[in-house]
């Protein structure tokens, strides 16, 4: 069986894991997720959806979470290169409000997980990116939330040498600020 590596983020249940990878002269093999390997790492979630995005360089997609039906996220980039951050955003947490981000590549085939209670989004460094999330609950479009992907009050630090030339959604673009939603979330 094959192992995996936790590495903390210093937020409660923000992990990074470095699943084994076999390579030889034809390429590499990996297990992407293994529930008893996962399960022996003290990660017990169950998922039910899998989503897969492909973005081109600049564009950003979050901060993102589902008010109802949280989503924890198991997330990896297949191709191409991504900043990923999560956000603690559960209530009475002692890291409320702080953030935690990777690199994730195809080349050095890193994954995170974001858990329930998370803002989760990720800026796309190389020409393309596409984007695998593994995910612990159904996809509620009505219970969809946000906030601001440059909100001062979490400050995240985008590895992006000009912040104006980013791409967002027309939604993106307008999310609340973390100080005007904290009273609606119920994680």
């Amino acid at each position: 069986m094959a192992a995996i590596k936790i590495e903390k983020t210093g937020i409660e249940g923000l992990v990074i894991v470095h699943p084994q990878v076999f390579g030889d002269e034809r390429g590499y093999f990996m297990e992407t997720y293994n529930q008893q390997t996962f399960n022996e790492a003290g990660l017990d979630m169950v998922f039910v959806q899998d989503n897969e995005s492909r973005s081109r360089k600049g564009v950003l997609r979050g901060l993102h979470f589902q008010t109802q039906h949280s989503q924890g996220k198991l997330v990896r980039a297949t191709e191409g290169t991504v900043w990923d951050v999560g956000v603690d955003l559960r209530a009475g947490s002692p890291t409320y409000g702080k953030w935690a981000g990777v690199t994730l590549s195809a080349e050095n085939h890193t994954m995170f997980y974001i858990p329930e209670g998370f803002a989760h989004g990720f800026v796309v460094l190389s020409e393309t990116a596409t984007f695998n999330y593994k995910c612990t609950d159904f996809y509620h479009p009505e219970y969809d939330g946000g906030v601001r992907w440059n909100d001062p009050d979490i400050g995240v630090e985008w590895p992006v040498d000009d912040l104006d030339s980013l791409i967002l959604s027309e939604k993106d673009e307008k999310q609340p600020f973390l100080k005007d939603v904290r009273d609606q979330l119920q994680f």
